[in-house]
């Protein structure tokens, strides 16, 4: 009998041992967590897309906590999202600006032609890798949809070989802006009045053979705007959000029609209703 009893109450003092052990262990090397971390990610929408500049909710919850981050960050979750998270710390709600992708693209197929056939993989990053995909516009959209893949919302669609957003349901996650080989994607804001669809880095001539709808640094538009706001960089012009007054003066004289004024839900209330930029598959000119 002892030859069995002893084996067990042998292995049940090492187990009680080593409870012991593990119990001492976990109060000494114990990590204080804030439990206001656990509430700001559980407030979250779990959505991990990175739009907050961080690797996940989790992390952003963290860095909320620790003073690192703003708590408006969430674009996914908007403004009710905003007021948890303000609730949480204790301070006073401070939505951010509603922001929405744009493709900054014009170079629709009745605008510019293929300079090869491709037959390889369906993709706009494996384009890219030959020659800097098929277009003559090397900077133009590839319009193979990787941006449509990775949007959480579908908001994207490609219309006559260009990616178009519709910012209805868009969240501004940023997930069509970090994957688009060419970064023609950008977000815009609420408040921003008008853009520049074409981001090519030719000279004016170069431009006008390879697309007519590109940007041709002609300069009317930077010496038309009576605020200043545009300016001609790497040949195409760029608007300078800040000091724009949506006068709409740039988008009258540009003779490509490039320069768009933004979809309605991206306008503010008072001034949305004046001009539908979207006609069906292209861009209208304004002006």
């Amino acid at each position: 009998m002892e030859e069995y009893v002893l084996p067990i109450v042998f292995f049940v003092l090492i187990g009680a041992v080593i409870g012991v052990m593990l119990t001492f262990a976990s109060k000494v090397l114990r990590v204080e967590t804030d439990e206001r971390q656990e509430k700001i990610n559980n407030a979250l929408p779990g959505a991990n897309c990175g739009g907050c500049g961080y690797s996940g909710c989790a992390a952003y919850a963290q860095a909320v906590v620790s003073g690192e981050a703003e708590p408006n960050l969430c674009r996914p979750g908007g403004a009710a999202v905003t007021e948890e998270i303000c609730s949480v710390m204790g301070i006073e709600a401070k939505p951010a600006e509603r922001e929405t992708a744009f493709v900054r693209c014009n170079g629709s197929c009745s605008a510019t032609k293929d300079k090869f056939v491709y037959i390889g993989s369906h993709s706009c990053a494996a384009v890219e890798k030959f020659y800097n995909g098929t277009g003559e516009c090397r900077s133009r959209c590839h319009g193979f949809g990787d941006c449509a893949a990775v949007c959480p919302n579908g908001c994207i669609s490609i219309i006559n070989g260009v990616a178009t957003v519709d910012p209805t349901d868009c969240i501004g996650c940023g997930k069509c802006v970090r994957i688009c080989p060419n970064s023609l994607i950008t977000l815009v804001k609420e408040s921003d009045r008008y853009m520049v669809m074409c981001r090519s880095e030719d000279k004016g001539k170069e431009t006008r053979a390879i697309c007519k709808n590109g940007c041709i640094a002609c300069g009317l538009c930077a010496r038309k705007c009576p605020s200043g706001a545009i300016t001609l960089s790497n040949n195409h012009a760029v608007i300078d959000q800040t000091k724009c007054s949506g006068c709409g003066k740039c988008a009258q004289v540009c003779p490509v029609g490039c320069i768009v004024r933004l979809p309605e839900c991206n306008l503010p209330a008072e001034e949305r209703g004046r001009n539908d930029v979207y006609g069906e598959g292209e861009v209208k000119k304004i002006g």
